[in-house]
């Protein structure tokens, strides 16, 4: 799909339209931005609501397996680089395996070394992050460099040199730990991928029941989950009257008192012109949230303004 990764727009310091470059192994969800001249590498699984974002610091290195979380957020101030195992300027860098998870900010001038585990909520600015440190949730990182193999406890604020070098070093439970997320959203990028190709799925079905391996039966519950996850003649005929009139689709989610108080969360913005490419993200995110109310509405591309809207899913 078309609707996840567009150029970087032009500003004073970077007057040229620059594509993301990425591998065919890797899979970014629809509803994720991936914005500029990002360099991401194979086999790597990016998440829902994830926001990468080099239209003012660039570029941005994401290496091979490296696996970033639903609502993390990789953005990069104009001035600072830090400089990349490669040799060259960068305003991010994140190496081979590392894992970004839920809701992180990477914020560049920043480096993230191979085999890093970044917590949730947790925050790196202006900072160097070893090879295989693990850093939990809540902690800030920031205008320090941190030694490979050192371990950040929940809530920690690392600002000082001094901080940095007295920090423990990481025990092979914590390893342990890193290396499990890291293979489960593997799986998970392997699911999505093979959800999105019809020779894969045929295949996958076609097994015969206890030859699958286990990579295989996982990527066969997702597409039978999202095959179960249809959407009813009214809101595909509401999807064609948006699309034909050349509008983008924004999706809303709320809980059962959300609803009731009309406070409702961002899921993201479809800009596809295919019909089929929006009704295959929408059949996802009913897959996502079975038992959330989900809305739809229409927007404007030139002014954003926004237009009708359509409950499709009622818990």
């Amino acid at each position: 799909m078309d609707i996840h990764s567009i150029p970087a727009p032009p500003t004073p310091w970077a007057q040229t339209l620059i594509e993301p470059t990425l591998d065919p192994s890797v899979y970014i969800h629809p509803l994720t931005n991936v914005i500029g001249d990002v360099r991401i590498g194979t086999q790597v699984h990016i998440a829902p609501g994830v926001s990468i974002r080099a239209d003012e610091g660039m570029p941005f290195y994401i290496g091979s397996n490296v696996n970033i979380q639903d609502g993390a957020v990789i953005h990069g101030l104009e001035q600072g680089r830090i400089t990349g195992e490669d040799g060259e300027s960068y305003s991010v860098w994140i190496g081979e395996n590392a894992s970004i998870t839920h809701m992180a900010l990477i914020h560049g001038p920043a480096y993230v070394g191979k085999d890093c585990f970044i917590g949730f909520r947790s925050t790196v600015f202006n900072a160097r992050v070893g090879n295989g440190c693990i850093v939990m949730s809540h902690a800030l990182i920031e205008n320090v460099q941190i030694p490979a193999g050192r371990y950040i406890a929940s809530g920690s604020i690392i600002t000082h040199q001094q901080q940095a070098d007295r920090l423990p070093t990481v025990q092979d439970t914590d390893s342990t730990f890193a290396r499990h997320v890291v293979s489960i959203n593997q799986k998970l990028r392997q699911g999505y991928l093979c959800a999105e190709d019809n020779a894969c799925i045929a295949a996958i079905q076609n097994e015969v029941d206890g030859q699958s391996e286990p990579e295989n039966g996982a990527q066969k519950l997702r597409s039978t989950t999202l095959n179960s996850a249809t959407l009813n003649s009214a809101t595909l005929a509401w999807v064609q009257d948006q699309l034909a009139q050349g509008l983008e689709i924004g999706i809303e989610q709320a809980d059962n008192r959300r609803f009731r108080a009309n406070s409702w969360s961002n899921c993201g913005l479809i800009r596809t012109r295919h019909e089929g490419d929006a009704i295959a993200t929408l059949e996802q995110l009913l897959h996502q949230y079975p038992r959330q109310y989900l809305r739809l509405f229409s927007v404007a591309p030139k002014t954003r303004q926004r237009g009708k809207s359509l409950v499709i899913q009622q818990p």
